[in-house]
C-alpha cells in the first residue's frame, strides 16, 4: 500500500472518529412491547451530558409509505446533536402490509413513547419538535395537525413545538390526485397501479381525511410550520404553498420555503451543510422556538 493512500485512509479514520464522539446512538428501541421488526427506533444524544431535558427532533423518513429506513437521516442526527437536541429517527410498518391509518398511527406510537421515556435520555417531553421527508414529509403534518392520532395515545398536543415538513406533495392528497389525473388525460400515458389514489384508499372521504389541510384549525395547539420544498417541482411547490396558506389563514405561523439548487433528495440530504439555504432557514426557525418554558 503506498504512502498516499495510507495518509488518506488516517484521515479518513479520524475523520470518522471525530464525527462520531459528537454524538452517541442507541439504535433499535422498541417503542410497542412485542411488536413488529419495524416498530423500533434510534436515538442520537450530544456526548456531553445536559442538567435539563433537551428539545427533541422527531423524525420520519420517506419513501412512498412502502420503502424507507430510520437511517436515511444524512446529517442530521450530527448537526442537531452539536445544537442540543437529542434526535429521534423512526421506523413504521410499510403498504400494502398495512394500511394507511394503521402505518399513521405506528407514527404517532412512537411519538408517544418519545414523550413517555425521552427524559431518560436527556430529551424533554414537552419540546418535542416533528420533521420528515417525502411521505414523511405528509406524516409529519398529519400527526402535527390532526390531533386525534396523538389524543388516541395520551399525548397533549402542546407538547409539539414544531413541524418541518420536507418535499412532501400530499398535503392536500384530492388536489394531487386531481393534477396526475388531469395529466394523464391531456398528455396520455399509463397512470400507476398503486398510486396515491389508492394508496390512500381508494375513497373520496379517506383522501380528504388523509389531508392534512382539512384538520388545521384555529386554537387547537397546531405548532408553527416550516415547509421546506424543491422549487423546480410544481406539485411540491404548490402542496407547500397550499399547505402554508391554509395555516396562516388559521393564524398559525408557517413559512414555505423553497430551493431551486437542489433536488428531491438532495434538499433532505444537504440539510446541515454550513452553506445550504435550507439549512439556514432551519435553524432561524427552530433556534427561537427551543427556549425552556
Amino acid at each position: 500500500m503506498n504512502c498516499k493512500l495510507i495518509a488518506a485512509l488516517a484521515l479518513l479514520l479520524l475523520s470518522s472518529g471525530s464525527v462520531a464522539s459528537a454524538q452517541k446512538r442507541i439504535a433499535d428501541i422498541p417503542y410497542v412491547e412485542n411488536g413488529h421488526e419495524r416498530q423500533v427506533l434510534d436515538i442520537y444524544t450530544p456526548e456531553e451530558p445536559s442538567g435539563s431535558g433537551r428539545p427533541v427532533m422527531f423524525w420520519i423518513h420517506g419513501g412512498g409509505w412502502q420503502v424507507g429506513d430510520k437511517s436515511d437521516v444524512a446529517l442530521k442526527p450530527k448537526v442537531l446533536t452539536e445544537r442540543g437536541f437529542v434526535f429521534v429517527s423512526t421506523n413504521y410498518r410499510l403498504l400494502p402490509d398495512v394500511e394507511m391509518d394503521v402505518l399513521t398511527r405506528d407514527v404517532a406510537r412512537s411519538l408517544a413513547w418519545v414523550h413517555r421515556n425521552i427524559s431518560r435520555y436527556g430529551g424533554d417531553p414537552d419540546r418535542i419538535f416533528v420533521g420528515g421527508h417525502s411521505a414523511g414529509a405528509q406524516l409529519a403534518a398529519l400527526i402535527c395537525t390532526d390531533d386525534r392520532y396523538l389524543k388516541e395515545q395520551g399525548v397533549p398536543f402542546d407538547v409539539l413545538r414544531g413541524c418541518v415538513p420536507v418535499d412532501g406533495d400530499t398535503y392536500d392528497i384530492p388536489k394531487i390526485i386531481m393534477t396526475a389525473e388531469l395529466q394523464q388525460a391531456i398528455y396520455g400515458g399509463r397512470m400507476p397501479t398503486f398510486g396515491h389514489r389508492q394508496k390512500f384508499g381508494n375513497d373520496p372521504e379517506k383522501h380528504v381525511d388523509f389531508s392534512a389541510v382539512t384538520h388545521v384549525a384555529k386554537e387547537k395547539g397546531i405548532p408553527p410550520f416550516l415547509i421546506l420544498f424543491f422549487s423546480g417541482n410544481p406539485n411540491t411547490t404548490a402542496q407547500a404553498r397550499r399547505l402554508e396558506s391554509v395555516l396562516r389563514e388559521a393564524e398559525i405561523p408557517a413559512r414555505a420555503y423553497g430551493v431551486r439548487d437542489s433536488n428531491h433528495s438532495r434538499l433532505n440530504n444537504d440539510l446541515g451543510k454550513p452553506d445550504d439555504p435550507a439549512t439556514r432557514e432551519f435553524y432561524e426557525f427552530l433556534d427561537p422556538l427551543v427556549g425552556g418554558e
